[in-house]
């Protein structure tokens, strides 16, 4: 036990569980700026960076970054450049712009054949494209030719992502330290700015930079809009930056946000939360840690990351508990041969059986998966938690998901990804496909506080077999299809679209250890709301995403490509199928007749943000409003100051003050799990009422 002890602590780190695949895990030496545009073939290096600008809009927890750089060509010669970047997790590339004498081009979404086709034949008469294609799950990669000598290029990227809760604390991660280009030392010559603004329907209680801490601005204009700034001169950019907000949601309920065009579809994210009102359970759980020891997991120090957050998840562990750690590569080896009650003596031995472990040899999951399913007891649920890069044999991916459809009936799989070079998309399907949840974790983060969301998130009573009805308005192509399992700290997001405008009945169904529950929300989904448009897109990758997967357990994704080329097409999603493609002008596009269909999604997307910015500047305004010396009225002045007068005091000492919330924030509703009344068998008493069934249940076992 004292060897897990000795866990390095960070308040915030543990923060950074959904996105730290994106920090670099050995030392920060270099910094690759979020993006590389460097001489195609490494003739002449980097381009110079003169400047770089970053703006990020935060809607109810959907992220929009556009990055905006200037590069400058210091070579006597015309280049192709390449522009190489990574892409947080779940997230979609939805624009890519090129600066063509002097005018944005915004480019267009092709399938990636043809773009890759259109793109040669302009560079064989030496004349302005561009293409931006992904290049793998984790990497996307964008060509411009020509960059003319001593010439500059300004290029925009726009992504939009899902930012993870945990504990009601979501995180966002710009990456400046990123490992695209290790050799490469990259700096902005010139101004580096970053900016991001926060909209939510639940109120927020706080914001902060784990990252940059005072160096970065942060103002609180309203409950539901808070704001973020950093501006420096040259210097490396050797850190990412990190902004994580609290909201405060002490009750289970939903959150829906909409986004509509006259006269079409409109799109729906409805959002459910477990609040604090899911109370603890008293019950013990059984849990099998799979550890890969692969050769892979020497690099970068995954393996020892993996110890040690191991050794956080065991130290937390109550003695109702009990748990076996297996390590794996071509075999499984493991500590005890049985499940162990989780006291002292067991976490010593489970220790010094990690610690003779050394990363060797291939990565076979498929028979230690089989050996975990051996620990399932039919009075406990049992929890395996994987901790690996999944770097497993190809051919393995379809037999790992078809062996979580055989897993015991009370067995749930958790993924946690380790390192930077992680296979994402094979460990969140496994741990989805089970019920579970997946995470990634680096280095620098905070084991102990992992140890303890992820327990957390376990002993809370998960809700499941969840079903929603909309009723009162037609719905449709709902993402998920079935809905994930409801756990403390890890919201449910549902994505949809719907005809019309009407006030619907929303009922929530599902169970909570065996026991039903239902609860029904009046939710107004709108006639029109240009307000959002954002998750118009977010339905779209979610529905992409669900077709590869669902391909992907099928062992052939042949019949889903055609559909997602559509919409990639449609929604200006860059895919494995689909690429985004600039040309010089109009003409050309008319020319290979190419709709513009990125062209006014994209005005519609800056129009809103428009609104939005003046939204802000008038909350701003109205806050700035109770700031300095107030008009006072005309006072005798043989009479003294009256009671409630103000007097001057400096903005430093004066409180934040808070204002009417921001237009089009969201509608959320609450929902009575621990208090005041409730719907169906939820209500004050079903708590208690199900831990004192659970307890009876257990002696009787």
């Amino acid at each position: 036990m004292k060897g897990f002890k000795s866990m390095k602590k960070s308040k915030w780190a543990g923060l950074l569980l959904a996105a730290a695949s994106l920090l670099q895990l050995g030392q920060p030496q270099i910094a690759d700026a979020a993006g590389l545009l460097v001489a195609d073939g490494g003739f002449g290096g980097v381009l110079e960076i003169k400047e770089h600008d970053v703006n990020v809009t935060i809607n109810n927890g959907v992220a929009v970054t556009k990055v905006t750089q200037i590069f400058h060509n210091t070579e006597s010669r015309q280049v192709e450049a390449l522009y190489t970047f990574p892409v947080p997790k779940g997230a979609s590339v939805a624009n890519f712009s090129m600066w063509i004498n002097g005018k944005e081009m915004v480019g267009e979404v092709l399938e990636k054949k043809k773009a890759r086709e259109i793109y040669e034949s302009y560079k064989a008469k030496r004349i302005d494209p561009g293409i931006l294609e992904q290049v793998d799950y984790k990497t996307f990669e964008m060509r411009i030719f020509p960059i003319g000598a001593q010439a500059d290029q300004k290029v925009q990227i726009t992504y939009y992502q899902e930012l993870e809760f945990d504990h009601d604390w979501a995180t966002y991660i710009y990456p400046l330290a990123t490992t695209t280009r290790r050799e490469v030392d990259s700096r902005t010559t010139g101004k580096f700015a970053f900016s991001l603004e926060t909209k939510s329907a639940v109120p927020i209680n706080a914001m902060e930079s784990p990252s940059h801490g005072n160096d970065i601005v942060i103002a609180k204009h309203d409950p539901h809009l808070f704001q973020a700034s950093l501006e420096t001169k040259s210097g490396s950019l050797a850190k990412d930056i990190v902004i994580g907000y609290h909201l405060s949601r002490a009750q289970t309920g939903l959150d829906l946000i909409t986004s509509k065009v006259d006269g079409e579809d409109g799109y729906f994210c409805l959002t459910m939360t477990a609040g604090d009102d899911l109370a603890k359970l008293d019950d013990g759980m059984d849990y099998v840690f799979v550890l890969d020891i692969s050769g892979s997991m020497a690099d970068d120090g995954k393996l020892l990351v993996s110890k040690d957050s191991i050794g956080a998840f065991i130290n937390e562990l109550s003695e109702k508990d009990r748990f076996e750690v297996m390590t794996f590569n071509v075999q499984a080896n493991v500590a005890f041969r049985e499940l162990r009650d989780a006291n002292d003596t067991a976490k010593t031995a489970a220790s010094q059986f990690l610690a003779t472990q050394r990363a060797r040899g291939g990565t076979v999951l498929n028979p230690a998966m089989n050996t975990a399913y051996k620990y399932a007891a039919a009075d406990r649920p049992l929890n395996v938690v994987i901790l690996s890069d999944g770097m497993t044999e190809t051919g393995e991916r379809q037999t790992l998901l078809n062996l979580i459809k055989q897993r015991p009936r009370n067995a749930r799989v958790f993924c946690i990804g380790v390192g930077n070079e992680v296979n994402k998309p094979l460990l969140e399907q496994m741990a989805q496909d089970s019920g579970g949840l997946a995470s990634f974790i680096s280095r620098g983060d905070d084991f102990t506080r992992q140890a303890k969301a992820f327990r957390r998130k376990l002993t809370r009573p998960a809700a499941t077999d969840l079903q929603i009805d909309f009723g009162g308005i037609q719905v449709s192509d709902v993402q998920p299809e079935t809905l994930p399992n409801l756990y403390h700290g890890s919201p449910v997001r549902i994505y949809g679209r719907y005809k019309g405008g009407a006030e619907a009945k929303v009922s929530v169904r599902g169970s909570v250890n065996g026991i039903e529950f239902k609860q029904t929300a009046n939710l107004n989904f709108p006639k029109k709301d240009d307000s959002n448009p954002e998750i118009d897109r977010m339905w779209a990758w979610h529905k992409v995403d669900a077709l590869l997967k669902q391909a992907d357990r099928n062992g052939n994704r042949a019949a889903v490509v055609d559909e997602v080329i559509r919409l990639g097409e449609g929604y200006s999603i860059v895919t494995e199928y689909t690429s985004f493609l600039v040309l010089e002008n109009d003409n050309e596009y008319k020319r290979w007749k190419i709709a513009r269909t990125n062209l006014l999604r994209n005005d519609r997307d800056r129009n809103a943000q428009v609104a939005r910015q003046k939204n802000l500047d008038a909350i701003r305004n109205k806050a700035m409003a109770d700031i300095g010396p107030q008009e006072q009225p005309v006072a005798n002045p043989q009479t003294s100051a009256q009671p409630g007068s103000q007097r001057f005091t400096p903005q430093a000492q004066q409180p934040v003050q808070e204002v009417a919330s921001s237009r089009n924030s969201g509608q959320s509703h609450n929902f009575n799990f621990g208090g005041g009344g409730g719907s169906g068998p939820v209500g004050p008493l079903f708590i208690p009422l199900l831990w004192w069934m659970r307890r009876l249940k257990n002696k009787k076992v």
